[in-house]
């Protein structure tokens, strides 16, 4: 039997030890974190609409007309009106032909992977991408090969000694961890050259870029044959929770018929797609949130730049400062804490060894004196 507490002890020891924050206010700029007031900078409420109250209305509303709790499966009697209409306006802004619903994003990409490939098929996979991804491609048992973050020839050099009559390319949109974007065009190009499947996990991109708000793929004008695959969240950016993949009439059709994370589990809530869909309405008529994310993201990187720190490439609202030991990013972090300011730490292994990092992230409800008090905090911190 292993010692788990050795193991546990181990992890402290490492600087990697990890435990749940008490939240007792909703995802906002200024939060009750543990009993402490806290400007936040960590969530992923990229629009500010996890507590809109509209969106707060339409669930109330859904939850009033069908109850709490779905009862049973999409394939048994869980699958509400409202379910169906959100997959149906989740493919029409998309431009895609149909959408399937997933509880969450890491159950879409286990799905995705598992349906579509086996152990006789290759995977190829940035080496930043998501955990989930990641996972999805080992369960699938077919051959995971990973190329250098971005490096496209590397990847064409993968692809050409490794032959396969069934392949696929899984990527981030925007990696969660660095804020940077895919290649997505030059990715597109290849899995066309090669007869390939791409799928991409648009999960931060996804009501942040393009010009409605449809993620990276819009942001690029590619479209469903460019990128036959695509998973988008609704936890983050569109203030819900849950996910979806799009893509052709057979494509969904066959995740429908063998894909066990959609088959094997209880549907959302109904209440969740009533209120995505109220939410899905805001991403694509206020068109200023996207605007004012923008303008806070580069008054950030100005400030930043003229402090000294370390940032990373990333036009998203996910900024970086790249601290490299784990020890150090925590003390920097607890220091930021004291100063009133929740600043996440990120370490091994959700990133490579020495790169430990304070993973900022903005929300369009965060004003330009906030983004200022941060970079005052930060000048404290990072300077002691």
């Amino acid at each position: 039997m292993k010692d788990l507490r050795a193991r546990i002890q181990d992890r402290q020891a490492q600087h990697l030890y990890r435990q749940p924050r008490i939240s007792d206010s909703p995802q906002q700029p200024v939060m009750v974190i543990n009993g402490k007031t806290l400007l936040n900078f960590c969530s992923n409420d990229y629009l500010g609409l996890a507590n809109h109250p509209q969106i707060i209305k339409a669930f109330q509303q859904a939850a009033n007309d069908y109850g709490v709790g779905s009862g049973a499966a999409h394939l048994i009697n869980g699958h509400s009106r409202l379910h169906q209409q959100l997959e149906e306006a989740l493919a029409a802004f998309t431009g895609r032909e149909r959408v399937l619903m997933f509880s969450t994003g890491y159950m879409a990409n286990l799905a995705i992977a598992n349906a579509l490939m086996d152990k006789d098929d290759i995977i190829f996979q940035d080496r930043l991408n998501h955990a989930s991804l990641i996972d999805g491609a080992l369960m699938s048992e077919a051959k995971l090969i990973r190329y250098v973050h971005n490096d496209i020839k590397h990847l064409s050099q993968r692809i050409q000694s490794n032959p396969s009559p069934d392949a696929m390319i899984m990527t981030d949109g925007v990696f969660s961890m660095d804020g940077d974007v895919a290649p997505l065009r030059e990715l597109a190009e290849i899995a066309q050259h090669h007869q390939l499947w791409l799928m991409v996990d648009d999960a931060h991109g996804f009501g942040v870029l393009g010009k409605t708000g449809a993620g990276l793929v819009e942001e690029l004008k590619l479209t469903q044959k460019d990128v036959p695959i695509l998973m988008g969240t609704l936890g983050k950016a569109l203030g819900t929770a849950g996910a979806f993949v799009a893509g052709s009439q057979d494509l969904i059709e066959y995740l429908i018929q063998v894909a066990r994370p959609f088959i094997y589990t209880t549907a959302q809530p109904p209440a969740i797609a009533g209120a995505t869909l109220a939410s899905l309405e805001l991403v694509k008529t206020e068109h200023w949130r996207r605007e004012h994310l923008q303008q806070l993201i580069q008054h950030f990187r100005q400030g930043a730049t003229q402090l000294g720190l370390q940032l990373m490439d990333s036009n998203t609202p996910i900024q970086p400062i790249l601290i490299g030991d784990s020890a150090k990013a925590l003390q920097i972090s607890q220091r930021l804490q004291e100063l009133g300011l929740l600043v996440i730490a990120i370490r091994p292994p959700t990133v490579p060894t020495n790169t430990a990092r304070l993973r900022i992230t903005f929300s369009v409800s965060h004003t330009l004196e906030q983004v200022d008090q941060l970079l005052m905090g930060l000048s404290q911190a990072c300077g002691e």
